[in-house]
C-alpha cells in the first residue's frame, strides 16, 4: 500500500462503482425494516456551501449506518427550484429563469456527487418541472374541492415602480428592495389555504413529537398562539359630529378582543386600524385623517414589521365608554400598529402591561396605570418597561386582590352576564396566503369566467405549464401581460375566460416533496400504500431557520391529505434535528471592503492582503455569507484534501447542534487522521497470532458506543471514540486482536469516510475477511461479554495522596485489596516495614492507608 492516501483517485473510483452498482437505490419491495433519512432539500443557487456539506454529511452518516444495520434506506435528493432569485437573475443576467435554475442544478449535483453521499439519485426531483408541479396543482384542486382553499381580499406590500407584490423580506426600511420606491399597502384578491382549520390539531400534535428539539416545538406553539380571552364591545360616548360620519353605525360601537381582560381597568385608549370602518368614516370628511391613513398604507403589512416600527396614531376626537363605568371615557386613535386582518381591527390599549401600548401612551401623553403587581411591588411605578408578569390585581375595583387568572374569569363572567362580551378562544395563526404575483412558481390551476366565476382547471388538462416565451424587461408579472397564455375558454361554458396569473408560494412546493420522494407514479401525486411504507420520515435534518413556516406548512399539508382520505397519518416527520451553522472569521481591507479567506495571508498573529500586502482587519467569527465573503468553497477543499477529510471535519470538531468554526488547523487535522487510519489499514496482518484482551475489550466497547452515538446523532462523540480506538491500535503489538481491530475500524469509519473505508477494505482483501463492497457490509457485532470491564484499577493512597495503583479483578474482596495495596512497591517503600494505623477500603475504587 502507498503510505499516503490518494483521495482524488479513491474518491472518483468508488463513486463510479457505487453508481454502476446503484448501491444506494431504495427498493420499495424490500422485506427489510424501512428507514427514511432526509435532509432539507437545497435551493439551486449555483454552488453548494460548507453549510450544505455539514447538513448532508450528518444525514449521510445515518443513512449509511442504517444500511449497515440491516435497514432498507430511502435517502433521496432534490431541488427547491422555484422562487424570486431565478427571476432576479433573469432581470440581471438576461437569461430565462428555467435555464438559470437547471444550469445551477447541474453544477450543484456534480458538487454533491464529489462528496460521495449515499443518495438514491433515481428519485431526484425539481419542483420547477411540470412532472412535479402538475401533481401539486392536482392536490391544490383536491383541497379546493374539500373546502380548504378560498379567495379573499387582503393587504399586501405593493411596489408601485416594479408593479409587483413584495414578500416581507423584500421590504427594506419601508421601500422596495430593488426599486427603492416607498412600498404601499394594497388590497388584492388572494388565494388562501385554511390552515386555521387545523390549528388545534397542529398544537396538540406537537405533544407527540418527542424526537423534535424542545425549542422548535416551542417556536411552533408560539406561532400558533392559542389564547383564551374576551371579545367585547365599547360603546361610543355621545359626540356632536355623529351625524357627519356617513355610513357609520354608531350604535354598533367598536368590537375588540383582549387576551388580558384582567387589565381592563388599566385601559387608557382604543386603537383602530387604518382601514377600520370607523377610520374610513372619519376620513371621508377629515383630510388630516385621510393623510394619516395614507401614511399607514405606506408602512409594513405584517405583525412582525409593525412590532418594530415607530408607533404612530391619529386622535379621532371620538371617545368610547368603559364597560364598567359610564363616566369613564377612552379616546379613539387610528394607529399604524393595528391591522384589520388581525382580530377585529381594534384593540384596547393598556399601557402598564403591554410594551407596544406603553410606547404609544408615552408618545401621546396618555395615562399609564399599574393594575397588576408582583408581591411587594404594588407601589412600584411603570417607567419605560411594561409589566407582563404574574401577580395580583390592584387599582381594579372588584378585581382587587385576585390573581391574573381569577380576574380574567371574573371579567369574562360579568361581560357574558351583562351582555356586552363573551369569552373566546383565538389563535395567533392566520390562514396561509399562497398567492404570489410572479412568474417563476407553480401556476394556480383555476380559470376566471365572467359567467361561471372561478372554475377549476379539469384534471385531465394538468399540468398548467408555464409559458417559456416571457420577458422581464418590464416590471410586474410576465404572466399578466403574456399575449396568449392567460386567454383560454371556460371549461364550464366554453366562453372566453382568463387563467389565474398568480403562482403558488414556494412553501407549497416544499410542503409535500418528501411524499413525492417516496412514490412517483406518473398518473397521480403518489401511491398511498407505497408512501405509508416509508413515511413518516424517520429522521429529518435541516437548519433551525425553517423551524416555523416550512415545518408548520408541511405538517398542515400532511393533515390536509389525511383529512381528504389520501393519507393515513398526520405528522410528516417523526424525528427532527436542527444542525448548527458553519462559521468563519471575517476580513476587511483598509477601505472597508470585505475580503475572502483566499485573499488573506496569515503569518503568526498578523494578517495581510495577498495582492497588496496591506494589513487586514480581522472581524468576528460569523455565519458564512456571500455578502461578507467569509465563505469557503467546498470544491477547493475537496481538491486539496479529498471528500473524506472534509466530511470528517464536519462531524468531529463540534456537537452537531452547535455552530462549527471553520479553521485551516481543523481541516489539516482531519487530513492527518485520514492518513493515520490509512496507514493502519496497511498494517493488517492476517498471519499475526495471539490475543490482546485489553484491545479486544476496547474494540467492542467502541463498536457499541459508536453505534449508540450515531443513532443519537452525536457524531462528535462517535468521532472521539474512534480516535481513542485508533490510539489503542497504534500502541498495540502485532496480534490477531490487532488485525481484527483494524478490520473493524474500516467498518466503523465507513459511514463517515466512505472512500477511505472502501479503499482500505479492498487493499486488506479476503485474507482478513474483507470481501465485496464495504458499502454493502454489515455493522460489526459487539460482544456483550466484552462491554463490561472485568478489571478495575485501584488507587493506593497514603494519607490521602496517590502513591501507586494496582489492577485487580472486579469485586476483589476487601482483605485481598488491603494485602495487595500494602505490597504495592511505592506503598511498601513509604511504610518501610511499619504497619498502618488504619486501612480504609472502598471496593473497586481505592485503598487509603493512615500512618
Amino acid at each position: 500500500m502507498q503510505r499516503r492516501f490518494n483521495p482524488l483517485e479513491a474518491d472518483a473510483r468508488w463513486q463510479a462503482v457505487w453508481d454502476e452498482k446503484q448501491s444506494f437505490r431504495a427498493n420499495d419491495a424490500s422485506p427489510k425494516p424501512r428507514s427514511y433519512v432526509l435532509e432539507m432539500f437545497p435551493y439551486p443557487s449555483g454552488r453548494i456551501h460548507i453549510g450544505h456539506v455539514r447538513n448532508y454529511s450528518m444525514g449521510d452518516v445515518l443513512a449509511r449506518f442504517r444500511r449497515m444495520t440491516g435497514h432498507e434506506v430511502l435517502h433521496p435528493m432534490g431541488w427547491d427550484a422555484f422562487g424570486m432569485p431565478a427571476e432576479n437573475a433573469a432581470m440581471e443576467k438576461k437569461v430565462h429563469p428555467g435555464d438559470w435554475t437547471r444550469s445551477n442544478i447541474t453544477n450543484m449535483r456534480a458538487q454533491l456527487k464529489k462528496l460521495g453521499f449515499a443518495i438514491d439519485w433515481s428519485r431526484e426531483l425539481a419542483t420547477c418541472e411540470p412532472d412535479y408541479y402538475g401533481h401539486e396543482q392536482a392536490l391544490f384542486l383536491d383541497m379546493l374541492e374539500a373546502g380548504l382553499v378560498y379567495r379573499k381580499e387582503s393587504s399586501v406590500n405593493w411596489d408601485p415602480v416594479d408593479m409587483t407584490v413584495l414578500a416581507n423580506e423584500q421590504v427594506i426600511d419601508g421601500k422596495g428592495w430593488r426599486s427603492g420606491a416607498p412600498v404601499e399597502k394594497r388590497k388584492l384578491n388572494q388565494w388562501f389555504l385554511k390552515i386555521t382549520q387545523f390549528a388545534d390539531d397542529l398544537l396538540e400534535g406537537l405533544k407527540t413529537l418527542d424526537q423534535w428539539p424542545d425549542k422548535v416545538r416551542t417556536m411552533q406553539e408560539n406561532w400558533i398562539g392559542k389564547s383564551v380571552g374576551l371579545q367585547f364591545r365599547f360603546d361610543f360616548a355621545p359626540f356632536p359630529e355623529r351625524e357627519a360620519l356617513e355610513g357609520l353605525d354608531a350604535g354598533a360601537g367598536i368590537a375588540v378582543y383582549s387576551t388580558r381582560p384582567d387589565t381592563i381597568f388599566g385601559a387608557s385608549f382604543v386603537a383602530i386600524a387604518a382601514d377600520h370602518p370607523v377610520a374610513q368614516a372619519i376620513a371621508a370628511n377629515n383630510a388630516d385623517a385621510q393623510a394619516f391613513i395614507d401614511q399607514c398604507k405606506a408602512g409594513g403589512t405584517t405583525a412582525a414589521e409593525l412590532e418594530t416600527a415607530e408607533k404612530l396614531g391619529f386622535d379621532t376626537g371620538l371617545s368610547m365608554v368603559h364597560p364598567f363605568d359610564p363616566d369613564w371615557q377612552l379616546p379613539v386613535f387610528i394607529a399604524n400598529f393595528v391591522l384589520m386582518d388581525y382580530g377585529t381591527g381594534a384593540v384596547m390599549g393598556v399601557p402598564g402591561h403591554d410594551q407596544r401600548d406603553l410606547d404609544f401612551a408615552r408618545k401621546y401623553m396618555l395615562p399609564v396605570e399599574r393594575v397588576v403587581a408582583a408581591e411587594g411591588e404594588a407601589d412600584k411605578p411603570i417607567h419605560d418597561e411594561a409589566y407582563t408578569g404574574p401577580g395580583r390585581l390592584l387599582n381594579s375595583r372588584f378585581l382587587d386582590g385576585m390573581s391574573v387568572e381569577e380576574a380574567k374569569a371574573a371579567v369574562i363572567a360579568r361581560a357574558e352576564s351583562e351582555g356586552w362580551g363573551e369569552g373566546k378562544t383565538v389563535f395567533r395563526l392566520r390562514d396561509w396566503g399562497v398567492s404570489r404575483q410572479r412568474y417563476w412558481g407553480t401556476p394556480i390551476p383555476v380559470i376566471h369566467c365572467d359567467g361561471c366565476g372561478v372554475v377549476p382547471v379539469p384534471k385531465d388538462q394538468l399540468p398548467v405549464v408555464l409559458p417559456e416565451d416571457v420577458s422581464f424587461d418590464i416590471p410586474g408579472n410576465p404572466l399578466d401581460r403574456h399575449p396568449t397564455w392567460k386567454h383560454v375558454d371556460c371549461p364550464a361554458c366554453g366562453k372566453p375566460a382568463r387563467r389565474e396569473t398568480d403562482t403558488l408560494d414556494t412553501f407549497a412546493d416544499s410542503s409535500w416533496y418528501f411524499i413525492r420522494f417516496a412514490s412517483q407514479p406518473k398518473d397521480k401525486p403518489f401511491d398511498r400504500a407505497t408512501v405509508e411504507q416509508w413515511l413518516p420520515v424517520g429522521q429529518y435534518i435541516g437548519g433551525v431557520e425553517h423551524a416555523i413556516l416550512h415545518l408548520l406548512y408541511a405538517r398542515f399539508w400532511t393533515r390536509a391529505l389525511q383529512h381528504m382520505g389520501q393519507l393515513g397519518f398526520a405528522e410528516p416527520f417523526t424525528g427532527l434535528f436542527t444542525q448548527g451553522m458553519v462559521t468563519h472569521e471575517t476580513y476587511k481591507a483598509g477601505d472597508g471592503s470585505w475580503l475572502s479567506p483566499g485573499e488573506v495571508k496569515k503569518s503568526g498573529d498578523d494578517y495581510t492582503h495577498i495582492e497588496s500586502g496591506a494589513p487586514v482587519t480581522v472581524g468576528r467569527v460569523e455565519k458564512m455569507s456571500k455578502s461578507k465573503k467569509n465563505v469557503v468553497d467546498p470544491d477547493d477543499i475537496i481538491e486539496q484534501y479529498g471528500a473524506d477529510a472534509v466530511r470528517w471535519f464536519m462531524l468531529s470538531d463540534s456537537p452537531p447542534e452547535r455552530d462549527l468554526p471553520w479553521t485551516e488547523a481543523g481541516i489539516e487535522g482531519s487530513w492527518r487522521f485520514v492518513n493515520r487510519v490509512w496507514r493502519l489499514f496497511g498494517d493488517a496482518d492476517a498471519a499475526a497470532q495471539g490475543q490482546d484482551k485489553a484491545l479486544d475489550r476496547k474494540l467492542h466497547q467502541t463498536i457499541d458506543g459508536v453505534a449508540r452515538d450515531i443513532e443519537a446523532l452525536g457524531f462528535n462523540k462517535a468521532v472521539a471514540k474512534i480516535y481513542e480506538l485508533v490510539n489503542a491500535i497504534e500502541k498495540a503489538k502485532p496480534s490477531a486482536s490487532r488485525t481484527a481491530a483494524i478490520r473493524a475500524l474500516a467498518l466503523l469509519v465507513a459511514p463517515m469516510t466512505p472512500h477511505l473505508a472502501e479503499e482500505g477494505w479492498a487493499e486488506m482483501g479476503r485474507d482478513v475477511g474483507c470481501s465485496g463492497l464495504i458499502a454493502d457490509a454489515a455493522w460489526p457485532a459487539a460482544d456483550p461479554a466484552l462491554l463490561v470491564d472485568d478489571e478495575v484499577t485501584i488507587a493506593c493512597q497514603v494519607m490521602g495522596k496517590l502513591r501507586d495503583t494496582i489492577t485487580v479483578a472486579k469485586g476483589t474482596p476487601r482483605d485481598e485489596l488491603e494485602r495487595l495495596a500494602l505490597a504495592a512497591p511505592n506503598v511498601a517503600r513509604i511504610l518501610d516495614g511499619a504497619s498502618p494505623k488504619k486501612v480504609i477500603v472502598v471496593p473497586d475504587r481505592l485503598v487509603n492507608l493512615v500512618i
